[in-house]
């Protein structure tokens, strides 16, 4: 497909998208980090998922574990970083190696440093989802491109808050104590309908979008 075909078919107006790559056994990661997995054409559509979005969305636990840098593009797009325990500090990547300041979104409980950072406080003990994702909106953020983690994924889903699922197959057994891409307490099955399928050499792309989604 060329690049205007794979713009048309991710493209969506607003909302939540999530962006995961997997092993075919269900692994998020190889030896702690998901770039084990990785392949061209999974870069291809995480590229192709923060150059659709307005602000990409990842829980501070991946921000540490993947050594995430600030937006450094001709469209640069803020990156908002959810974090319940203050558990960033000033001197990450994230801050130091940036184009445009990130977003860091937590709760009143929560004892941050100084950061070089627009914060929002969203709820009280504990982050409140619903509440962050309006304030994303409310500065006109309203294309979500949600990376990470698997706890901030799961929560996500909980709150009914995930419209679309771009998620790689890797073609990999990573069989060890890997956790899958979404993970929390139980909530009820989110219905899915399979939007496309795309196959480059033996990955595949795929795209989910929740069932009567608007």
């Amino acid at each position: 497909m060329t690049d205007t075909d794979l713009v048309e078919l991710y493209s969506s107006e607003s909302g939540v998208t999530a962006n995961f790559v997997s092993s075919v056994d269900g692994s998020v990661s190889v030896e702690g980090r998901s770039a084990g997995l990785g392949s061209p054409a999974d870069k291809k559509i995480f590229s192709l998922g923060r150059e659709l979005a307005d602000v990409v969305l990842v829980g501070a636990g991946t921000v540490l574990a993947e050594g995430y840098r600030g937006a450094r593009r001709e469209r640069p797009l803020p990156i908002a970083v959810v974090t319940a325990r203050g558990s960033l500090t000033p001197d990450l990547p994230l801050f130091t190696d940036t184009a445009v300041p990130p977003i860091v979104i937590t709760c009143a409980a929560a004892s941050l440093p100084a950061l070089p950072a627009e914060v929002i406080v969203a709820g009280d003990s504990e982050v409140d989802l619903p509440l962050a994702v309006s304030e994303l909106a409310a500065r006109g953020l309203h294309k979500v491109d949600l990376e990470g983690g698997p706890r901030l994924f799961g929560a996500m889903v909980a709150a009914g808050l995930v419209d679309a699922l771009n998620l790689t197959v890797a073609p990999l057994l990573a069989v060890g104590e890997a956790s899958r891409i979404a993970t929390g307490p139980v909530v009820p099955p989110v219905d899915l309908s399979l939007a496309s399928v795309l196959r480059a050499d033996d990955v595949l792309l795929l795209r989910y979008q929740r069932r009567n989604s608007s």
